[in-house]
């Protein structure tokens, strides 16, 4: 996958191969909320919420509910809802900048933290995470639809509790699944409310499905989405949902180590990608200022190395493969 080109300077030209979805039928929803849609099956069960654009230039994910949508999906039971979060930032993609949308003012996917959603503070995603708060605590289940800036493999980030890796292991794609308690910058939706509870039953898991701007990353996508409505019993057989497919066992990691980029120098001694497995410990992995950072054990997983990561931002998280 020949996705971006580095030049001279170091600035990073990636090769967008998805165009944005039209949104047009499904931006006024029919809950109140901008960008939700929710539909009821004719039989009691979970509230199950589908959600993309939590980062505006990640197209895969509204790409495959626009799909759904259009075709006229509907739930066999409970509530089904289809989410398009940050219109705002969607808005502004421009393919010859593709980067610059991830957000307006600040990642919506850091401000799901309780006393910060009830608190003054105003930016266009607070304010926007305050409006889909109400679908956010309604939800049973909440899958929140995401793709890599770098290359990496497919995985689901579900979270520290059990709950989460068993959702992420019923749902079949993508086969890797790690284990992790988020970043020091912020609550993504998963670590929200009931989801990071463990007494309580309601689950959320993030599928990181590829590369931004693949067409695998639609395909791998899809074949999530259709894993966990299969899993949930929300439908049967449909034309936009691809087939069961045999996989192979899932492979189960647990970070042991989140490395937040501490100076705006930090730099990797190669270009790591995301699913490389590192055999030794104490293995150089890059330069932050002046301190080395290394791996901490033996067989260590690379989960999504950002190959420029900002100041005080997640730089690789690491991770040692566990029984499934």
């Amino acid at each position: 996958m020949d996705e971006c080109k580095t030049f001279p300077q170091g600035l990073p030209q990636f090769d967008v191969r998805l165009a944005p979805p039209d949104l047009s039928r499904w931006r006024a929803g029919n809950t109140g909320i901008a960008g939700i849609t929710s539909f009821d099956g004719p039989l009691p069960g979970p509230h199950v919420v589908l959600m993309s654009l939590v980062h505006g230039n990640e197209l895969a994910g509204a790409i495959v509910l626009a799909e759904l949508l259009d075709a006229g999906l509907r739930p066999l039971r409970g509530r089904l809802s289809f989410g398009f979060a940050n219109l705002a930032a969607f808005d502004r993609f421009d393919a010859t900048q593709p980067t610059a949308s991830r957000y307006v003012d600040e990642d919506l996917n850091r401000l799901w933290d309780p006393p910060l959603l009830a608190g003054n503070r105003r930016s266009v995603e607070l304010d926007r995470a305050r409006e889909l708060r109400p679908v956010v605590d309604s939800a049973d289940v909440l899958i929140d639809l995401h793709s890599m800036l770098w290359t990496s493999e497919p995985l689901i980030l579900c979270g520290p509790l059990s709950k989460g890796r068993r959702l992420a292991i019923a749902m079949g794609q993508p086969g890797l699944l790690v284990a992790d308690s988020g970043h020091v910058s912020g609550r993504r939706i998963i670590d929200y409310g009931r989801f990071a509870n463990n007494r309580a039953p309601q689950a959320a898991v993030l599928v990181e499905a590829g590369q931004h701007w693949h067409p695998d990353t639609v395909d791998m996508t899809r074949r999530s989405v259709a894993g966990a409505l299969r899993h949930l019993h929300m439908t049967g057989p449909h034309p936009a949902l691809p087939p069961p497919q045999s996989a192979p066992a899932p492979r189960v990691a647990e970070v042991t180590t989140v490395v937040t980029a501490a100076t705006a120098s930090f730099q990797f001694v190669q270009p790591f990608k995301g699913g490389d497995v590192i055999a030794a410990r104490n293995t150089l992995l890059a330069i932050d200022g002046e301190t080395e950072v290394r791996t901490p054990h033996d067989n260590c997983l690379l989960v999504m190395p950002s190959l420029r990561p900002s100041r005080g931002h997640t730089a690789v998280r690491l991770a040692r493969m566990l029984e499934a």
